[in-house]
């Protein structure tokens, strides 16, 4: 049976969504003048600015930039940077990196346009805050703006398969796998453990969270960073031939050596690929949602936010661990999942490498739980918003059952003998639905994210001139339209 679910989950990854990201990443990339290329150096320095890090007159109620995207990549830096990465390169080979890559350099422009969408079709509430992301654009772009009928399709089919993570996530169980493995202790141990630890965050609510991954994104991913630097630096006369292999294994069918059973190109793009969304969910329109809750000024500041994201999260972070699984040679183990990077990093730094990376991952995974709850929550909101009473039973419930479904998937996934690779296809399928629902109508929406994008390099870059007739929020526009 999960022979058929893996088949169907795997077409689903190939050509057809490979074919929408790349069209897309392209189209936008073009559009926008290659932005992510040119003006890489300016994303860089924007990300650590004055205002990037207090917002524009904070109230003190609404996130920072800062800590909109210390969420935004708390909820993308977790596990998948170390155990999904691990898994598609020991089952689709070296050559699956070079296609993460590839798709991340698209990625950036993809996360930038949805990030900035976000910003801009976003929604006031009555303290003032602000909520958004796909669901809000779908209804107020597509379906207010261009008239599209099918726009309710779209957000309930986005919304609902978001949704489908709280139940089915690998976050609980690779976190349990890395610690009881090390430590030689029951995977419920640390499943149980980290239950607590999201329950002690999420009951502070999303600016607690957005406090939270503020202190300590900044720091796990300098930690985690570091410490793959020392293993390659010991490693240093491997690395040649590791990029070697990667170049190589991306065009070419991959032979099977040691426990690797051998993969073909197709195979090997399409890990890489899906690795690369599931990493940085970019163009899986999670992002935006805590994005949109930024204290700005102008969309295209926080979509340059999430570029660096989407940078930050691939190109460093997984990068360097792909890197450090196959210049330390156990790549074609027969590993896989987080036991392959724990393994690999013990075997560079001892039994103290092993310790450091076990405890980074339950860190990760910690703010990535923490970092989806403030998603499912914007979902909530806009599903429920006009019934308060609703709501509030609907919350409550939220973050009551959020960190329990995960430890369910722990205990199914040990006492019924599954496999970190079987967990991640289950993982592929509710990122891909929602991935092309999102990827369309970032397409669709690409005329306002270009207007916008051209309003700002007029504005803050010296390219072109500013424009008074262009409104850079959707409210103001729609009370423009209603004075008139």
């Amino acid at each position: 049976m999960f022979a058929i679910f893996e088949s169907i989950t795997n077409w689903l990854w190939g050509l057809p969504l490979l074919i929408t990201i790349l069209v897309t990443g392209v189209f936008l990339t073009i559009r926008s003048g290659f932005f992510q290329f040119r003006h890489f150096g300016y994303i860089i320095k924007n990300m650590f600015n004055k205002e990037s890090r207090e917002g524009v007159g904070d109230d003190g109620k609404s996130l920072t930039p800062f800590q909109a995207i210390s969420i935004a990549i708390g909820g993308t830096v977790g596990v998948s940077n170390m155990s999904g990465v691990a898994t598609a390169i020991a089952v689709g080979g070296p050559g699956a990196l070079f296609w993460l890559w590839v798709a991340a350099l698209l990625a950036m422009i993809i996360k930038m346009c949805e990030v900035t969408l976000g910003v801009y079709y976003r929604q006031k509430q009555e303290d003032g805050t602000y909520i958004g992301g796909p669901t809000f654009y779908m209804q107020k772009g597509l379906g207010e703006e261009k008239k599209f009928p099918l726009w309710g399709l779209f957000a309930v089919g986005f919304g609902a398969m978001i949704f489908s993570t709280w139940f089915i996530t690998a976050q609980n169980y690779t976190v349990s796998e890395a610690i009881g493995t090390t430590f030689k202790i029951p995977f419920i141990v640390p499943s149980i453990i980290y239950v607590i630890g999201i329950y002690f965050v999420i009951f502070g609510g999303v600016k607690k969270v957005g406090k939270l991954a503020a202190c300590m994104v900044p720091f796990m991913c300098t930690f985690y960073v570091l410490g793959c630097l020392i293993i390659l630096i010991k490693n240093a006369d491997a690395v040649p031939g590791t990029f070697a292999m990667i170049f190589k294994g991306a065009f070419t069918t991959q032979a099977a050596t040691g426990g690797f059973v051998g993969a073909g190109v197709a195979t090997t793009m399409r890990l890489g690929f899906a690795r690369s969304v599931y990493s940085n969910e970019a163009g899986w329109g999670t992002s935006p949602m805590v994005h949109a809750s930024a204290n700005t000024d102008h969309p295209i500041k926080q979509g340059l936010m999430g570029a660096f994201e989407v940078f930050m999260d691939t190109i460093v972070v997984c990068s360097v661990t792909g890197l450090v699984v196959i210049a330390t040679g156990f790549w074609n183990s027969g590993l896989q999942g987080s036991e392959l990077t724990l393994t690999a990093f013990e075997s560079g730094m001892g039994y103290i490498g092993r310790v450091l990376i076990a405890v980074s991952i339950f860190l990760f995974g910690l703010t990535t739980s923490t970092g989806w709850f403030t998603y499912y929550s914007v979902i909530l909101k806009h599903w429920l918003g006009n019934n308060e009473k609703v709501l509030k039973i609907a919350e409550k419930v939220f973050i009551l059952g959020t960190p329990l479904w995960g430890m369910l998937v722990t205990v199914l996934n040990v006492y019924s003998n599954g496999t970190p690779a079987q967990l991640w296809t289950i993982c592929d399928f509710t990122t891909v639905v929602p991935t092309f629902v999102n990827v369309l109508t970032l397409f669709m929406l690409s005329g306002t994210f270009v207007k916008l994008l051209k309003d700002y390099k007029a504005r803050y870059m010296g390219i072109g001139k500013v424009d008074p007739e262009v409104d850079l929020f959707y409210e103001n526009k729609k009370a423009r339209e209603i004075e008139n």
